[in-house]
């Protein structure tokens, strides 16, 4: 195509943008955003307030109605000068989070040709006015001071997963540096799924009174159930009945504890023998170990049907060789059953296999490590504190580092994670099968 016939082409998709423009003003997004956010959108419209809070729980179609005001907004601005940008705390998550929904939000309201979204730089261009969308991780701060628009001011400035952030002041320190000009006052969007600590500072940020604020909380509940589909909400349901504590803090957004405790699904309580004589789901696992962490060997059941995991028996001892290891299970009577080790020590297995017990390695991926968590947490956990006193030690004492201030950090305190450890070997097979297969 030559340069003119480039030129015309050009002219002309600007003379439909221009003409699409009226329709632009038509543009009605309530069909696309659930109920229970119109007053929301009323009250945006009515400028009443600068901030709004939605924390909730997952598939509460939050960022939904948030990505759609957003793009509804800048597109309905003649001028150009409303522009948009928006946060998480880190930016590799942007693609596949919030960049992700706008171009969704975008295609909802029927305006894809009229946008021109890139990944190199990240952004959405509104082509009529020239107004964009910018995105930005937080995790490099240097970058904040050359966010700015090429034109107008940014109108619409998003967080999500606020919670992410170190800190209110730190998120304060943000929008002093997007923002330009006297009397500038820019709608501040703060969604996220509430931490489960009442005391995290997300959760005390938002029940803090503050009359520029509007605050609504929102649940799958709150969403026409065919939005969600079938699937979401039987999973749901499936964990609201193994696991009630989980599923008020994943599925409806409440903070149920204290937040530093890694395992809230934890039940001490006396396993019967009588109880063993009926389980036939039974696992073996082992966390190798001499000094100063100990060898600690775990033989746990799984109850698939309820998803509960039983701990039935330990080994756990410093300074202990494999040779009296193995002895100590063929004593048991456990070397008949299926057993598995830490992959990251192939020769401890190999001792183990050299003196008579199977002993097969662990798998391990990328990730792995934090899937296997979640997947216990949501879990019950029974501990006999008789049969197991050690696994019930760790279980108890395995916390969330906090910081001086007594902020929930995410990261795990070490030194009590040998039988967690364990008992993630003994169920690889089970809590890895669906991971490593996707």
């Amino acid at each position: 195509m030559s340069y003119l016939n480039k030129r015309i082409d050009r002219l002309l998709k600007a003379k439909r943008r221009r003409l699409n423009m009226a329709d632009v003003q038509a543009i009605d997004i309530r069909p696309h955003v659930a109920p229970v956010y119109y007053p929301m959108l009323d009250d945006i419209a009515a400028g009443a307030h600068t901030i709004y809070n939605l924390p909730g729980g997952r598939g509460s179609a939050k960022s939904s109605a948030i990505s759609l005001q957003i793009v509804d907004g800048v597109a309905k601005d003649e001028t150009g000068q409303s522009n948009a940008v928006i946060f998480r705390a880190v930016g590799e998550t942007l693609l596949d989070s919030v960049f992700a929904q706008i171009c969704w939000a975008i295609d909802q309201l029927g305006m894809s040709d009229m946008w021109n979204c890139t990944t190199k730089p990240m952004r959405c261009v509104y082509a009529p006015t020239g107004a964009m969308i910018m995105f930005r991780g937080l995790d490099k701060p240097e970058k904040l001071k050359s966010i700015k628009p090429r034109q107008g001011r940014f109108k619409y400035i998003w967080f999500e997963e606020f919670c992410e952030l170190p800190g209110e002041g730190f998120s304060r320190s943000v929008i002093q540096s997007v923002m330009r000009g006297k009397g500038h006052r820019p709608i501040v969007f703060r969604s996220f799924n509430p931490p489960i600590s009442r005391n995290a500072w997300a959760n005390r940020t938002i029940a803090k009174p503050d009359r520029r604020a509007y605050t609504i909380k929102t649940t799958y509940l709150d969403v026409p159930p065919d939005w969600l589909g079938d699937a979401f909400i039987e999973e749901a349901e499936r964990l609201k009945e193994i696991n009630p504590r989980a599923y008020q803090h994943e599925y409806m957004g409440d903070a149920v504890g204290s937040g530093s405790d890694v395992f809230e699904n934890l039940i001490a309580r006396e396993i019967t023998d009588k109880e063993i004589e009926n389980m036939r789901m039974v696992y073996q696992g082992v966390d190798f170990g001499f000094f100063p962490d100990p060898t600690a060997f775990v033989r746990v059941a799984y109850d698939q049907k309820t998803e509960t995991i039983y701990l039935l028996d330990e080994i756990y001892k410093k300074s202990m060789r494999n040779t009296v290891l193995a002895a100590t299970i063929k004593e048991r009577s456990y070397h008949n059953w299926k057993l598995t080790g830490d992959c990251a020590d192939p020769r401890s297995i190999a001792d183990l296999r050299d003196n008579g017990i199977t002993c097969q390695p662990c798998r391990k991926f990328a990730g792995c490590v934090q899937y296997r968590l979640r997947w216990l947490q949501h879990r019950k956990i029974i501990i006999d504190p008789k049969r197991t006193p050690e696994a019930y030690r760790e279980f108890t004492e395995y916390s969330y580092k906090t910081d001086r201030n007594g902020e929930v950090l995410p990261e795990l305190v070490e030194g009590a994670e040998h039988t967690v450890d364990a008992l993630a070997y003994a169920l690889d097979g089970i809590i890895y099968a669906r991971y490593s297969a996707a």
